[in-house]
C-alpha cells in the first residue's frame, strides 16, 4: 500500500466506526472495551487525540504518569471523555477523519492499525460485529509483527499465524493461530479473543 491509500483507508475507517457508533445508548457509552481499564466512551476519546496529540502534550502527559505511556495514553483518554460527550467526539472523529497529521513518533500505519484494533475493542463486548475488508487487514499486521513498539515478536515466538479469510501466513513456529485476519490483528496486539466473539 501506498501512503496515499492508507491514508485514504484510514480516512474510510474512521468515518464507518463513527456510523458505528452513532445510536448507541447511555449504557453501552459505560461498556467496558476490550482495552483493559477503558470504557466505550474513553477508547472514542483516545481515538479523537491521534491527530491532535503534539510533542509537548505527549511529553506532559508522559511526565504526569512519571514515565510510564500505557498510563499516559489512558489518562489522556479519560481526560478527553470527561471533557467532550460521545456525540462531540463523534463530530471530532467526523470532522478529523481526513487530517493525516500523526502523533509524536507514529509512523504512517500506526493510525490504521489503531483505528482498526479500537474499533474491534468497542465492538466486540457490546456483542456487535464490525468487519473490516480481510484484505485490508493485513498491511497494518504486517506493521505491527514487525514494529517493537506492539511486542508482538516476543508474544509470537514459537507460532505460526494462519488467516481464514484471505490467503496470508506468518511465522513458522510449531503452535498454528488460526483465525480471521482482524482476530490476528487483536492476538497480536495483545488483547486475548474470546472465540464467541470472533468475527465471522
Amino acid at each position: 500500500m501506498d501512503p496515499e491509500q492508507i491514508q485514504e483507508q484510514i480516512r474510510n475507517e474512521r468515518l464507518a466506526l463513527a456510523d458505528f457508533l452513532d445510536g448507541l445508548s447511555e449504557a453501552e457509552w459505560k461498556q467496558p472495551s476490550l482495552c483493559a481499564g477503558w470504557t466505550v466512551h474513553e477508547v472514542l476519546a483516545h481515538l479523537t487525540l491521534s491527530n491532535r496529540d503534539t510533542l509537548r502534550t505527549v511529553l506532559v502527559d508522559v511526565i504526569r504518569a512519571k514515565g510510564n505511556w500505557d498510563r499516559a495514553n489512558a489518562d489522556a483518554a479519560i481526560r478527553r471523555a470527561a471533557q467532550f460527550s460521545p456525540a462531540e467526539l463523534l463530530a471530532q472523529l467526523r470532522a478529523g477523519a481526513g487530517n493525516h497529521r500523526r502523533s509524536p513518533g507514529a509512523g504512517v500505519l500506526d493510525p490504521l492499525a489503531d483505528i482498526l484494533v479500537h474499533g474491534q475493542d468497542i465492538a466486540r463486548p457490546l456483542g456487535r460485529t464490525l468487519r473490516p475488508a480481510p484484505e485490508q487487514v493485513i498491511a497494518p499486521l504486517e506493521y505491527v509483527l514487525g514494529s517493537m513498539f506492539y511486542g508482538a515478536k516476543k508474544r509470537l515466538r514459537g507460532k505460526r499465524l494462519v488467516a481464514t479469510d484471505v490467503r496470508w501466513s506468518h511465522g513458522d513456529g510449531a503452535e498454528e493461530v488460526r483465525a480471521p485476519v482482524v482476530d490476528l490483528l487483536l492476538i497480536a496486539t495483545g488483547r486475548t479473543v474470546d472465540p464467541s466473539l470472533r468475527s465471522a
